[in-house]
Parts: structure tokens; C-alpha cells; sequence
């Protein structure tokens, strides 16, 4: 059974599309306490709007690193399946979003790290507080993040030349069964 999603492909533990899919890897994950993952903004995800990743796709990005990723582990690890998660039981959807600072932005191209604290889980509802960090060109995150605790999550440790791009608050995830 998995300990974490390091290694893991968030194809397989997240329901979206590949065209919908804002998470390219997991780098350090505490199963009840939060994650560390990345994603890389490509000319499909700023077509139209500047070059830039919108902010809302930012939001999305985190959500499903976060939210999406770390509840759907918690499932999988609940009941012990062998392969990723069933896709047809249940919908992703977004509960609340407590509040978003936006200190810079993210252009085509630029890797970027979401990193999220769980704040609360319970029956398949999931808040998290975190931060999106650009980061610095040529890093090997892996590398960077092997050695990374729950100490350095909840004090946001990362080098200086990491750039903030936000602060957020109170994104509020759950669950829903299909009927």
C-alpha cells in the first residue's frame, strides 16, 4: 500500500481530463498534515489571456494539488484498493473559498509549486491553507523536497530565490456521490 503520492501520477488519483489536469508531479507528502507539487503552465493554459496563467486556473491548480489529491489518498488509503480511484463514483467540486492574495503571476513555461496544509478532513470535505511559490529555473524539486518536514510546511520554508505568487485561505473541497 502507498505510505504517500511521491512517485505516485496524479492522472491516477485525480479525476480530471488530461486537458483539465494542473498537477504534473508530488515531491513530499504528509498524508494528514499536506503536500508539496508542481505544475508547469503551457501555451494551452494562457492561450487568450496574455501569456499569463490566470489566477483562477492558479486556484485550480492548488485546489487539485491539495483538496482533490490529499482526499482522494486519504480514500484510497481507507479502502485499501489496489489501483488509484474510482472515477465513477464520486464528483470533485469546490465547497467554499476562504480568500486569495496575489503577490505576483506565472507566465507559459514557469514551474510553480503548490504547497498546502490541512487545516480539516472529515467525510470526504477537505480545507486547506497554502501558498503558490514560482520556482527557480534549473532546481531539481525532488532533490529540493526530500528532506522537507511538517516543520518546514507549516512555517513555509522555501529558499529565498522561491518567488511567492499567492497566498490561500480556506479552500474548501468535497466529495460528492453520484446518484
Amino acid at each position: 500500500m502507498l505510505e504517500n503520492l511521491v512517485g505516485t501520477k496524479p492522472e491516477n488519483m485525480l479525476l480530471h481530463g488530461p486537458s483539465k489536469l494542473l498537477v504534473h508531479e508530488y515531491h513530499w507528502h504528509s498524508p494528514k498534515t499536506g503536500i508539496v507539487a508542481s505544475y508547469t503552465p503551457n501555451a494551452a493554459d494562457v492561450k487568450d489571456h496574455f501569456g499569463v496563467f490566470r489566477g483562477v486556473d492558479q486556484i485550480e491548480a492548488f485546489a487539485q494539488a491539495t483538496t482533490g489529491s490529499c482526499a482522494a489518498f486519504l480514500s484510497y488509503v481507507k479502502r485499501n484498493e489496489e489501483q488509484g480511484i474510482s472515477k465513477d463514483e464520486f464528483i470533485p467540486t469546490f465547497i467554499s473559498i476562504g480568500g486569495v492574495n496575489f503577490h505576483s503571476y506565472l507566465l507559459e513555461g514557469e514551474t510553480f509549486i503548490s504547497i498546502g496544509k490541512i487545516i480539516f478532513y472529515k467525510f470526504r470535505q477537505m480545507v486547506v491553507d497554502g501558498r503558490i511559490y514560482k520556482i527557480p529555473r534549473g532546481i531539481d524539486l525532488n532533490h529540493y523536497f526530500k528532506d522537507f518536514t511538517e516543520e518546514k510546511l507549516n512555517n513555509y520554508e522555501v529558499g529565498e530565490d522561491f518567488t511567492l505568487v499567492a497566498e490561500l485561505f480556506g479552500i474548501t473541497g468535497r466529495a460528492i456521490k453520484k446518484k
